[in-house]
């Protein structure tokens, strides 16, 4: 039997943690490696035409799934065109191994040709970022950089340099046992105790969700029905606890709506639920604040804490909810519940009214239908900016939906990578990706890829031919707009061009069935809906000095542009407020 290489044992190790796919771009420091994947049945190399998209596809590959994705850029510029969708990765907490392939060994350090030194470059955006320089540090390097990712959440970054990856593997290498899943976190008995005292001792008590309750939706709507508590969220909780809620009262943030920030505001002890939200001017500095978290680094960092409790939600919520007395008084909850209930009220009319005849189409109207239509399994990827507005407010979570962005890392062009990724693991599972035609031009040339790989993706292009949210920003901070419109092609021709079907929309009465029939397409499909670029409603008073980047930080509600489903909602928890 022939003596493996380094490549070839990385690879063994990749396929040994679980690792299915390999997602990136060719190159001769790649070969070695790229070529005993060629050779091994259990893992497949991933073509895509940018290795920003590789890293975005590996990243929601491990939202998806929850166990290690891989991607790869050869040596210089291959593997620096990873770093932005690692950094989202590794914000996102999703579990990404990444090989960088680097130049000849022995021309390290001396200013070779495309060389850069990716184990420093990569630092801030992983847990673990090293060089192999010499073959006997395989496998310990790779398994070490494997439980990085894996056992921490994030990125971790093997730098590989070409020849290394050809020379002959350690003989009698021993294999590792590897970490494939997390531990449960339980808090010590004495952040227990402190809490279960605080939560007594409360009158008004809000739960504030963040991603950090998946898995623990069961948990927290028990341990809200004892302490008769309203439940809000962050955008990157509203999958995990916004369906089946009776105890609903919206979302806080940019982009939110309802009666969330009321209710953090007017409680006497808020409970952040794991969320590391990072806008800290929607968080009051007048109420006692508790925040349960299983990343201890992000106790405290967004808001002053007069607890905190390092802990996975689920475990801690269980041995809390026996201890604690359960509360009779809800009148605070039913008077947020109605609050909520209005607040929806006085917005939904924006996409009600005469939206057949409205042209261009009303965004909130296409995202709406979009809602209507997908499956009750489907995954939706949602780009940066507007795409954000609409998904938090009309797509409908209701546990089996999945809804993944670059939700911390705010990165423009993820939606249609990041689709790649979450169709691969299953090409029976419905995909939707709620693309900008700004975000969707910069990386266009991997929707080649969906075409190559024959991937059932269903992009619905939200075609206002301006940088929606960019607008809003400077309008926000008394600029004129500037350096944010499109000139846009017909999308729909160019996917006809490449080979999958493509559809354009101009009219509301044409988008239900244009829907209907990209999503009953058995490959790759792009709906190019031409939607209102002045969908926005400014609140009326709003100062520039509101504007922090991503945060218009001193407003409760930023946009005006109706709930979709919600209000539905809202009104059935209210009724379900006992009457005296």
């Amino acid at each position: 039997m022939a003596k493996q290489n380094v490549a070839e044992q990385f690879v063994d190790i990749l396929v040994r943690a679980g690792v299915r796919r390999l997602y990136g771009v060719v190159g001769d420091s790649l070969n070695p490696v790229v070529d005993a994947i060629r050779r091994t049945p259990a893992i497949d190399w991933i073509q895509v035409r940018h290795e920003e998209t590789a890293a975005f596809a590996a990243g929601a590959e491990a939202q998806v799934t929850g166990a290690l994705a891989a991607c790869a850029g050869s040596c210089g510029p291959g593997n620096l065109h990873l770093i932005n969708g690692l950094y989202d990765a590794h914000r996102s907490m999703a579990p990404v191994l990444a090989l960088a392939s680097h130049i000849p060994s022995s021309e390290i350090g001396l200013s070779y040709f495309q060389e850069t030194h990716p184990d420093q470059l990569f630092r801030e955006c992983s847990h673990y970022s090293e060089l192999i320089s010499n073959p006997k540090q395989m496998p310990r390097l790779l398994n070490t950089a494997i439980q990085h990712a894996v056992g921490r959440g994030g990125v971790s970054v093997v730098s590989l340099p070409g020849d290394i990856a050809s020379q002959p593997a350690p003989e009698k290498t021993a294999e590792t046992a590897l970490v494939t899943t997390r531990p449960t976190v339980r808090p010590g008995d004495a952040e227990i105790d402190a809490l279960v005292r605080m939560i007594d001792a409360a009158d008004r008590v809000t739960l504030f969700c963040g991603s950090g309750t998946a898995g623990a939706h069961a948990e927290v709507m028990q341990f809200a029905e004892r302490i008769k508590s309203p439940v809000g969220h962050a955008l990157r909780g509203k999958e995990w606890i916004q369906y089946d809620n009776p105890y609903d009262v919206g979302m806080s943030g940019l982009l939110g709506y309802g009666a969330a920030y009321e209710a953090t505001h007017e409680c006497d002890l808020l409970i952040l639920l794991g969320t590391d939200f990072p806008y800290n001017a929607f968080l009051p500095d007048d109420v006692t604040i508790v925040q349960v978290d299983v990343r201890p680094e992000h106790l405290g960092r967004r808001s002053r804490l007069d607890l905190a409790v390092w802990g996975d939600v689920r475990e801690t919520l269980r041995c809390v909810i026996p201890r604690v007395r359960a509360k009779t008084d809800r009148r605070f909850l039913d008077k947020m519940l109605k609050k909520h209930a209005d607040a929806l009220e006085g917005v939904v009319k924006a996409y009600t009214r005469k939206v057949e005849k409205h042209v261009p189409i009303h965004p909130e109207y296409v995202a709406a239908v979009i809602d209507d239509l997908a499956d009750d399994d489907a995954v939706f990827t949602v780009d940066t900016g507007m795409c954000n507005v609409w998904a938090a407010r009309y797509l409908s979570p209701n546990g089996r939906r999945r809804i993944i962005g670059s939700f911390s890392h705010g990165s423009m062009a993820n939606a249609l990578p990041q689709a790649i990724g979450a169709q691969f693991t299953d090409r029976n599972r419905q995909v939707v990706s709620l693309s900008g035609d700004g975000g969707f031009s910069m990386l266009m040339g991997d929707f080649l890829t969906l075409v190559q790989y024959d991937l059932p993706v269903k992009v619905v292009l939200f075609d206002n031919s301006s940088l929606g949210m960019v607008e809003l920003e400077m309008l926000v901070a008394g600029l004129p707009s500037y350096g944010t419109t499109n000139k846009n092609p017909d999308f729909a021709a160019i996917a006809r061009a490449a080979g999958a079907y493509g559809v354009r929309v101009e009219k509301p009465r044409q988008l239900a069935g244009a829907l209907k029939d990209a999503f009953k397409h058995k490959g790759p499909a792009l709906v190019d809906v031409v939607t209102d670029p002045n969908a926005l409603s400014i609140p009326p008073k709003i100062s520039a000095e509101m504007v922090t980047g991503f945060a218009l930080s001193a407003s409760k509600i930023v946009l005006d542009g109706g709930v979709g489903r919600m209000l539905q909602m809202a009104r059935s928890n209210l009724r379900n407020v006992p009457r005296p």
